[in-house]
């Protein structure tokens, strides 16, 4: 899905490039699981594979009544919902930290120490599994466990977004059920959004921007849930933007929070990462008050940035390389 960005648009109502390209956000949508997940009801197996080749965890639970819109459990409670889930992806994940603890156990005996302090990180994970606790609830103590983590691939020590499916009258504020999605959510410290799948299918049906404009005021809602949604899971994932931009093309890029002025190069090349010089900068709102590129020049505005500059939400730079 497309980034939405009002920065990109003004950038290119300024420009007038031939081309603009948003920044892209994937989303897998995965069938729901079921209870025995873990154990290979349903197509469980599978889906449970699927999750651990994702980034983060978009829960779409149901947070609204309607006896023509059958739950599998015969009634609304979005917290048995999530708990329900949790379960399952902590069971696979138990299983998973007892398989891959057996076989460091296994390697330490040869006196490694990096494999015994592996190890070591491996039981903590899944005591905390046993106790009914989510892989990202382990304390990180370096780079190292940080890594281990992450090569682990557990499911449960993915990011999560939980997305509230309401009726259309609580799109805007939501209702008693979405309260305590988001007091379990802030719990975990984890993010919540508020969606009406049906004004979603309508709006999705629609074809001409005015129309869906339209059709949001007389919702009273300012934009389709689905982009905060993809704001949401672009936060989620620590992400941010920046912009090149010219007659061509103006395009949004993503990179990490915190990237460095050469990676940021790479996501357009490998060839500029390797060959990176510098990184001819301007914040977006100098950008913007200075009139464009030329402006910002005449005013000073525009920056040279070496390899440690670390990349700012917004900016509009122009990368320097020799290969």
């Amino acid at each position: 899905m497309p980034v939405p960005d009002p920065r990109l648009d003004k950038l290119a109502e300024m420009v007038k490039p031939e081309k603009v390209i948003p920044a892209i956000i994937e989303f897998v949508d995965i069938a729901g699981l079921v209870k025995g997940a873990s154990q290979g009801e349903g197509l469980g197996n599978q889906f449970l594979s699927n999750i651990r080749q994702t980034d983060a965890i978009i829960h779409v639970v149901r947070c609204f009544e309607n006896e023509d819109v059958h739950h599998v459990e015969g009634s609304i409670n979005p917290l048995r919902d999530i708990e329900t889930i949790d379960t399952e992806l902590m069971l696979a994940d138990l299983e998973s930290a007892s398989k891959q603890l057996e076989g460091l156990i296994k390697k330490a005996r040869s006196g490694d120490k990096e494999i015994a302090a592996q190890a070591e990180f491996m039981e903590r994970v899944k005591k905390a599994l046993d106790d009914g606790n989510p892989a990202r609830s382990v304390e990180i103590k370096d780079e190292e466990e940080i890594k281990w983590l992450k090569s682990a691939q557990f499911i449960t020590a993915k990011p999560v977004l939980y997305v509230c499916n309401v009726a259309e009258e609580d799109s805007a504020k939501g209702n008693e059920q979405t309260q305590k999605v988001e007091e379990l959510a802030e719990s975990q410290g984890a993010q919540v959004v508020f969606i009406c799948a049906s004004i979603e299918s309508e709006i999705a049906q629609l074809d001409s921007v005015e129309e869906k404009a339209e059709f949001l005021e007389t919702m009273e809602l300012t934009e389709p849930g689905l982009n905060r949604i993809i704001r949401a899971g672009y936060k989620l994932l620590a992400l941010q933007t920046y912009f090149t931009v010219g007659p061509k093309e103006a395009r949004a890029w993503t990179v990490p929070v915190g990237a460095k002025a050469p990676q940021a190069a790479g996501v357009i090349h490998s060839d500029f990462e390797k060959g990176f010089i510098r990184a001819e900068t301007i914040s977006y709102n100098d950008y913007i008050s200075c009139n464009g590129e030329q402006g910002a020049k005449d005013k000073g505005k525009m920056r040279q940035e070496g390899k440690e500059y670390i990349v700012q939400d917004g900016d509009i730079i122009l990368f320097r390389f020799n290969v």
